[in-house]
């Protein structure tokens, strides 16, 4: 089952006057701040800040996009998701590929990489606070992907349109979206 390009492409209105600023799609950052292990951080303990980001280079620990809003980071796993999955056309066809199809094609060493990269995401839904049924459903698929695309030739072929990361995303997506505020 392929998913089509309207469920995988959102059109983004065009901001005037924005072009050398990142922005990330969907509402505005609401609810709490997170850290990478899912604990919220007091917003009187985050002192002066750009943009939402603090920047603390002195600081042996410093990691500039740990301390993300919910909807920050799945702004993050959504753009990852896409660059693994749906990032090039293949020319001359509709056929959507991204990074995880091309590192697939190194035998054994590109799925694991791939298989990495997937359960990355994986590990970030649960640290947003995914429910074990979810995270299930998303190891499920990255399992899928990862034994199915061990074959050579045809497992690359499956795995350019099972789209696993996109699936998990939609997952974690849908289970964000039924949480009350």
């Amino acid at each position: 089952m392929t998913m089509s390009n309207d469920e995988i492409l959102f059109t983004r209105p065009a901001r005037p006057g924005k072009t050398s600023r990142a922005t990330f799609r969907g509402p505005e950052a609401r609810g709490p701040i997170i850290d990478q292990e899912g604990r919220e951080i007091p917003a009187e303990s985050l002192g002066p800040q750009v943009n939402g980001f603090r920047f603390e280079f002195g600081r042996s620990g410093a990691n500039p996009f740990g301390n993300l809003t919910r909807e920050q980071r799945l702004a993050r796993l959504d753009a990852l998701a896409r660059l693994l999955d749906v990032a090039f056309v293949l020319p001359g066809s509709n056929i959507r590929y991204g990074i995880d199809g091309i590192i697939g094609l190194i035998p054994v060493v590109g799925d694991i990489i791939a298989a990495a990269l997937s359960l990355w995401l994986v590990r970030e839904a649960r640290a947003l606070g995914a429910p074990w049924h979810v995270t299930a459903r998303m190891l499920g698929n990255v399992a899928i992907q990862g034994v199915v695309g061990a074959v050579p030739v045809a497992g690359d072929a499956f795995d350019v349109l099972f789209r696993a990361n996109m699936r998990n995303v939609r997952l974690l997506r849908r289970w964000i979206e039924r949480q009350p505020v």
